[in-house]
């Protein structure tokens, strides 16, 4: 990948900066008096289109602004006196209208003098000259003749104009003509032939000019060429037509171009090449043209000058010519005068230093006024061409001219003294922000003025800053620092210090991290129509923000929606071969940039070969070639060759030979009687191109076959017959019509073959044969045109039989109960009638020799192949009675069987017990049960029973042995110690020995308080101790000395104590560091598990039970990841009804006491609501009630027995705030609303049941204070008013 990392825009502006700093002229602020400064002006050579108006500028400044006058041709110009000329306000610009006047009456030598009070200064000569685009002379041009390989000029010479025309060539139709090597263009516009052609016959050559100013396109004549060819010129070696000779001489001007040439004429054309004499040809800055015949060097310089040899060659021979150049230079700069501030009493000097060549005279003005014509000051004097200004006094500002002249050219330029005395004054903006990149060149500006000129200091966080590594203060007052870093960030002034008094600034600088692509866009080989993406992704200071800009190719991408921008990539869909090229991600931000460069190159399957030819034609062979096509971008592997057979297979292509993908051609092997047509594919990375159009047919005449059916092979397929099969020939193999095939066979070691001729079949049945016999058997091709070659001889039996011998003298030889070896004689190969493929033993067990089976096994088959006589049985059962018989088998199929042969097993150790059990645990005690094996293997002699004690830490106690007869299935053991963790073995056992082991695990019971309360179950009260939870069962065939407990079963015995409310949990745990829970949940409910953890106790107590549910309760131990990994039994448990501490509330004196106030409450209310009905008691007086609400007296709601607020839509409207008296009268004042105050009214209305239905009236007001007196208890009477 192309990987660019430049910034040269950034460092290209940073040079210039700095340049601009280091070398501009002093500038004086315009606001001081100042003298003129010309700051723009047209060209000295100045060529002016006729159609516009002139234009000729002429821009000064200076304090005071200055006025403007011009010369023409050395005498003053009166713009005044033209009425075509008009000078531009407040500037010297001079407009020239030129409409109905000839352009040429303006032109001449014009220059502009600025002046003020302080001197003048003036512009450079301009020439002021009219383009020019003069019409061809009238001429008719004569057909030119020339013999065939001859040379030949046609001339253009087209007329001078101004700026000279741009020559082409061109014909009738307007075409360009070709040009090359041979023909071709010189630099004067004549068209040369080295030598002519038959094709150079023709009569439109046509020489165009082209006048660039005006636009303008002239033509000469038409030339007609005429080309013979009765005296052709023979070859012959190279000769210069242009320049003649061997030696030619020409001048360039310092910084021109140089354009040197050579054309030669010769048949063959020559081939031109260029060499220096004397040195190198300048690197970088020369280049060739027009077919090597131009040699063009930009920039000249004096060591371009010197000797230049262009060589002509062909193969009859060579010949050179030699241009000398001489390097003139008209004059340039070398130090051109400066403008000089000068403070009262100084001294300064203008210097005005050129070089040329010839070298250039200089001269001197003074405000336009040469130096020796103007008036003497003695502060001045001239020596080598410099001006030393000395003791200069106030009023002393001039404009001074310097002149340098030669023969080419010439320069002037102005340079003003203005004498000031000025305090120093900071140009450049204050608190200005400069913002760099990390190891860039940091430029800090401090413009100053003054005058004198004033001295700059600066200053980093109040420390000087001394010129240094580090620093440099360059004379402009610019501090630069080399190479920045993140240290350099912060605060910097500058100081700029005269006799008059001193000025700071201050500005600021920020180092920025440098932008960089860290993901950049990787070489990509797309296919067609897929997807290409290029990710660039950017790294960059954080106050900065980088802008994307993809190019192709250097240019910008095409506008097309395929082409897709994120932020930090481009996606191209559906690629085609126009977006191959090189693709370049730019992040720019506001101070540098990054690159990176890609390229996409798109592939596909290579285009089909073309142009397919056969040549060399033989009997059996044929040359086929082809023509590449275009391969995509991905290089040609290989090339496919296919053929087709039109005659025996039409329209079905076969691959026949491959080529290397370099090669065109390739020599095919062909078959008689075949009618070939060929077709070629190409395959690169991506596939196979397109099948090539097919190739011409090409047939091959018939011939008798070259070989034989293959795959021959002889089947016996009855035991009077075989079956001989074989591949069949193609038609590309049959080699000619007519194919057969002949059959032959033969017994082994016979004299007569019997044949057979057949056609279109692959196999053949021969009947009538014996049994397994060994045959002979070829299959020979033939057709018309005679046999195939000698056919190989296959051997084959014919047809088996089964075999008719059963085995005989079988014996048996018992190994162990569950092994026996048998032998047997082989049967006599003459009775196999086929070959023997082995020996099939089928056995099975009659029955057990210890109790009586329901039926026999079914018999297994074990199959031995070979001649193998002696086997093993295995996996036979011990103390067992078994038949075996054998028979032999072929490829027919199985012979007759012997007759049975029986025998028996010995006995063998038996199979584990089928369960063992643990029950009636108690505190030394418990009983274990067992059923004997399943498998006997024999009589059973009895059991061996081993137990022994282990604790939490995997310690075994010593094993105890207890030996019980065959009869028993159950025992009680003694004498153990309480809650203690054993583990027991049981083996059955036979003569043989012990069988495997049956295990278990349980726990004795805890001699602890806990266990002081029994359980009670559901429904039942109190009960009896219950057995504890049978210990879950752990049975294995582990031998009996196994050290550690069984995973998952490591709880013990779970108990439980019941109360009124609570339950006493306890248990046995065997396992260390896990969380353990007690879990319990309502019997028969659907709930959740409720689970408390316990914090390590083997004892928990549950709280907050119901009486009279039955619970279900279990412990689970828990790992960290909340698992349950250990868990003991369900246990149920039922809390009791507490029916013995209820108490019969209808015998107790509080009861009675309460319900006889309720009784007298009733008695009163009912009173009252008598009291209401005779003297109505519906009273609107709800709205007084509430602004006179007493606080004491709150509401009470309906719903629990208490009194609420009023409702509008009841009839029950109880009366608020009534209060009384300890004494039992009513007061009037204690409420607004009494039925005092309502009861009696005069102007009060009722309805017929004594409602009141009118608005009450004739109410006083009435004191509050009063009202509230007393903080007794209200009355009887008045509480019965606020219930109503």
């Amino acid at each position: 990948m192309d990987r660019k990392r430049s910034c040269t825009l950034c460092e290209g502006a940073v040079m210039l900066l700095l340049l601009g700093h280091m070398t501009t002229g002093l500038e004086v602020p315009l606001d001081l008096p100042q003298p003129p400064t010309i700051t723009h002006q047209s060209p000295k050579d100045y060529i002016i289109d006729p159609r516009e108006n002139i234009i000729i500028h002429c821009e000064a400044k200076g304090k005071p602004h200055p006025s403007f006058s011009w010369t023409r041709n050395g005498t003053h110009f009166d713009v005044e006196k033209d009425s075509k000329v008009i000078m531009k306000p407040n500037s010297g610009t001079l407009v020239i209208d030129i409409s109905g006047e000839k352009a040429e009456a303006y032109e001449g030598v014009y220059q502009c003098i600025a002046r003020n009070e302080h001197g003048s200064a003036l512009s450079s000569n301009i020439v002021i000259r009219q383009s020019r685009s003069p019409l061809w002379s009238k001429e008719k041009n004569e057909p030119i003749t020339v013999q065939r390989g001859m040379s030949l000029v046609l001339q253009c010479r087209p007329p001078a104009g101004l700026p000279p025309p741009i020559i082409f060539w061109m014909d009738n139709n307007f075409q360009r003509l070709p040009q090359n090597s041979r023909v071709s263009q010189a630099l004067n516009g004549d068209l040369y032939f080295s030598n002519v052609l038959m094709e150079d016959n023709r009569s439109d050559y046509i020489c165009y000019a082209r006048f660039p100013h005006t636009q303008t396109i002239q033509q000469k004549q038409p030339i007609t060429v005429n080309v013979l060819d009765n005296s052709p010129s023979g070859e012959r070696a190279p000769t210069f037509m242009h320049p003649t000779g061997t030696h030619s001489t020409t001048m360039v001007l310092k910084g021109d171009t140089l354009e040197l040439e050579c054309i030669a004429d010769g048949l063959p054309t020559p081939d031109i090449s260029w060499t220096k004499v004397v040195g190198e040809l300048p690197s970088g800055r020369f280049s060739f043209h027009n077919f090597q015949k131009t040699l063009k060097i930009t920039e000249v310089t004096e060591e371009d000058g010197g000797d230049y040899r262009c060589l002509a060659k062909n193969r009859l021979g060579n010949n050179h010519h030699t241009i000398t150049v001489a390097v003139r230079a008209a004059p340039f700069w070398i130090s051109a005068p400066q403008n000089l501030i000068l403070a009262p009493k100084e001294t300064g000097m203008l210097t005005c230093r050129v070089g040329g060549n010839p070298t250039p005279k200089v001269t001197w003005s003074v405000n336009g006024i040469p130096i020796e014509n103007s008036h003497k000051d003695p502060s001045r004097k001239i020596e080598d061409g410099v001006i030393i200004l000395s003791d200069v006094q106030t009023g002393s500002s001039a404009v001074y001219q310097c002149n340098a002249s030669n023969e080419y050219g010439y320069l002037l330029a102005n340079a003003f003294v203005s004498v000031l005395a000025e305090p120093p004054r900071v140009l450049t903006p204050p608190n200005h922000v400069y913002s760099v990149i990390t190891n860039r060149r940091a430029l800090l500006d401090c413009a100053s003025f003054g005058s004198p000129l004033p001295k700059i200091t600066w200053f980093k966080d109040s420390q000087s800053i001394l010129d240094g590594d580090s620093y440099i203060i360059h004379k402009n007052g610019t501090l630069e620092i080399s190479v920045a870093q993140s240290l350099n960030s912060g605060k910097y002034t500058c100081m700029a210090s005269n006799n008059l008094g001193n000025k700071e600034n201050h500005v600021y600088l920020e180092v920025k991290e440098p932008t960089r692509i860290l993901t950049q866009p990787g070489y990509n080989v797309v296919h067609r129509n897929s997807m290409a993406v290029f990710e660039c992704k950017v790294k960059h200071d954080p106050t900065l923000f980088p802008s994307m800009i993809w190019l192709k190719d250097n240019g910008e991408l095409p506008d097309d929606p395929r082409f897709e921008l994120g932020p930090d990539s481009l996606t191209i869909r559906d690629v085609t071969e126009d977006d191959e090229g090189t693709y370049t991600c730019i992040r720019n931000t506001t101070l540098d940039h990054d690159s990176a460069s890609a390229t996409l190159r798109v592939v596909e399957k290579p285009d089909p070969p073309t142009d397919l030819e056969l040549t060399d034609q033989r009997e059996r062979s044929v040359r086929l070639t082809w023509t590449p096509g275009d391969e995509n971008n991905s290089p040609i592997n290989l090339f496919l060759i296919q053929y087709e057979d039109s005659l025996h297979e039409p329209g079905v292509w076969h691959n026949m030979t491959s080529v290397s993908g370099t090669s065109t051609t390739s020599q095919l092997d062909l078959s008689p009687y075949v009618y070939y047509s060929f077709r070629v594919l190409a395959l690169n990375d991506v596939g196979p191109s397109e099948p090539s159009a097919p190739s011409r047919q090409y047939r091959t005449n018939p011939a008798q076959p070259d070989m034989n059916p293959s795959d021959v092979e002889v089947i016996g397929t009855s035991p009077d017959s075989m079956t001989i099969t074989w591949r069949e020939l193609t038609g590309l193999e049959a080699n000619g019509p007519g194919l057969q095939y002949k059959v032959s066979w033969r017994m082994k070691d016979a004299d007569r073959w019997t044949s057979l001729t057949l056609a279109n079949v692959s196999q053949y049945m021969v009947t009538g044969t014996p049994t397994f016999e060994l045959y002979e058997v070829t299959v020979q091709a033939v057709n018309d045109y005679g046999p195939g070659p000698r056919p190989e001889v296959v051997l084959g039996y014919s047809g088996e039989d089964l075999p008719t011998v059963a085995p005989e003298n079988i014996k048996v030889s018992i190994q162990n109960g569950t092994v026996a070896e048998v032998r047997w004689e082989a049967v006599p190969l003459s009775t196999v009638q086929g070959r023997l493929k082995g020996y099939k033993v089928s056995y099975w067990k009659m029955r057990s020799l210890h109790k009586q089976d329901s039926e026999p096994e079914k018999p297994q088959v074990l199959i031995f192949s070979g001649n193998e006589t002696e086997v093993r049985l295995p996996g036979l059962h011990p103390y067992s009675q078994y038949a075996l018989n054998i028979r032999a088998f072929n490829g027919k199929g199985d012979g007759p069987t012997s007759s049975d042969r029986q025998f028996e097993t010995p006995e063998g150790v038996p199979g584990p017990p089928t369960h063992l059990k643990v029950r009636n645990l108690n505190l030394d005690s418990l009983i274990l049960e067992w059923a004997p094996p399943l498998e006997d293997n024999g009589h059973l002699t009895g059991y061996l029973l081993k137990y022994q004690s282990f604790n939490t830490t995997d310690e075994l106690g010593p094993i105890k042995e207890v030996t019980l007869p065959a009869n028993e299935t159950s025992i009680t053991l003694d004498n153990l110690k309480y809650s203690t963790r054993y583990k027991f073995y049981l083996n059955a056992m036979t003569v043989k020995g012990s069988g495997p082991a049956v295990t278990e695990e349980a726990v004795t019971i805890m001699d602890e308080a806990l266990i002081r309360h029994p359980a009670v179950e559901a429904g039942k009260g109190s009960a009896p101790p219950s057995p504890p939870p049978t210990p879950p069962v752990t049975q294995s065939l582990q031998p009996p000395f196994h050290k550690a407990p069984p995973a998952g079963r490591m709880f013990g015995s779970v108990n439980s104590s019941v109360e009124e409310d609570h339950a006493v949990i306890s248990w046995e745990y065997s396992w260390p560091d896990r969380n353990v829970y007690v879990e319990y949940v309502v019997d028969n409910s659907k709930e959740p598990w409720k689970t408390e953890f316990v914090n390590g106790t083997r004892t928990y107590q549950l709280r907050g039970l119901k009486p009279g549910m039955s619970y279900r309760v279990r412990v689970v131990a828990k790992d960290h990841s909340d698992a349950t990994v250990h868990s003991t039994e369900e246990l149920l448990i039922t809390v009791p009804a507490m029916t013995n501490k209820q108490v019969d509330i209808a015998t107790q004196g509080w009861f009675i006491g309460l319900m006889c106030a309720i009784a007298l409450l009733i008695l009163v209310l009912l009173i009252v609501c008598f009291i209401k009905r005779n003297k109505g008691g519906k009273y609107p007086v709800k709205e007084k009630e509430d602004a006179h609400q007493d606080p004491e007296i709150q509401p009470m709601k309906e719903d629990d027995g208490t009194f609420g607020e009023y409702s509008d839509t009841e009839d029950h409207k109880p009366l608020k705030g009534s209060r009384t008296p300890s004494n039992g009268t009513v007061k009037k004042d204690d409420s607004d609303d009494s039925l005092v105050d309502y009861g009696e009214g005069g102007d009060g209305q009722f309805n017929e049941d004594g409602s009141f239905i009118g608005q009450y009236s004739g109410k006083k007001e009435k004191d509050t204070a009063e009202g509230n007196e007393s903080s007794e208890a209200p009355s009887p009477v008045n509480a019965m008013n606020s219930f109503v």
